[in-house]
């Protein structure tokens, strides 16, 4: 069985909509392309690591039309590296329309997401979530997630759609490797699903040591 892996964006505030530039999210939103402004080459060299032996991607409607307008016509640019492997693995999009799926390796999930999702581990290793909101709120919902890779950014912007908005259950996670902080200060984490749920406490308890 293969690995479901959740990339995510976020401001300290755990807005998630449109990181990578107006275009995302046009309509109602003033912030977009807000991680621009913050990325070095350490944030960079972490996001390309992290993409490292994915073999297959996992993603709602919008972010997929994003996509498929821009890396097909990367190849030897910049992101050369990332284009091509994004133009070469299979690509899975979860929507109730009908999206143009003329990007090459492009399948539209059936309406039973949970269901599709499992097929889609048990086929491959490594799939990468990309963006992709109100999908990643529902793999949280059902726990369809094995990592969730999560670079907070250090700005507030106080609106906009939220990573965990009305998405997540109680769910126990685990850190997996240190936190890795970048020059300008964005922090990546990145989190292992873990069993049960979590659990409560009283601080004031004697073995506490709280207040000695």
């Amino acid at each position: 069985m293969g690995l479901i892996h959740i990339e995510m964006f976020a401001t300290l505030d755990l807005v998630g909509q449109a990181p990578g530039g107006p275009e995302e999210d046009p309509l109602g939103f003033p912030f977009g392309g807000w991680q621009a402004p913050l990325l070095d080459e350490v944030a960079g060299a972490q996001v390309g690591a992290a993409y490292e032996g994915t073999d297959a991607l996992l993603l709602g409607r919008r972010t997929y039309d994003i996509f498929a307008a821009y890396w097909p016509h990367q190849k030897g640019g910049e992101d050369g590296e990332i284009a091509t492997l994004f133009n070469s693995v299979p690509k899975y999009v979860a929507s109730r329309g009908r999206p143009d799926l003329s990007w090459a390796g492009s399948t539209q999930l059936g309406p039973d997401l949970a269901t599709a999702v499992r097929e889609i581990r048990d086929r491959h290793e490594h799939v990468k979530v990309v963006g992709s909101l109100n999908l990643v709120q529902s793999l949280l919902r059902e726990k369809l997630f094995d990592r969730l890779d999560l670079w907070l950014h250090p700005i507030l912007l106080g609106v906009g759609k939220k990573v965990f908005d009305g998405g997540a259950v109680p769910t126990n996670v685990t850190l997996l490797e240190p936190p890795a902080a970048s020059p300008k200060g964005t922090v990546y984490l990145r989190y292992g699903l873990a069993e049960g749920t979590p659990g409560t406490g009283d601080m004031s308890a004697p073995d506490r040591g709280v207040g000695s």
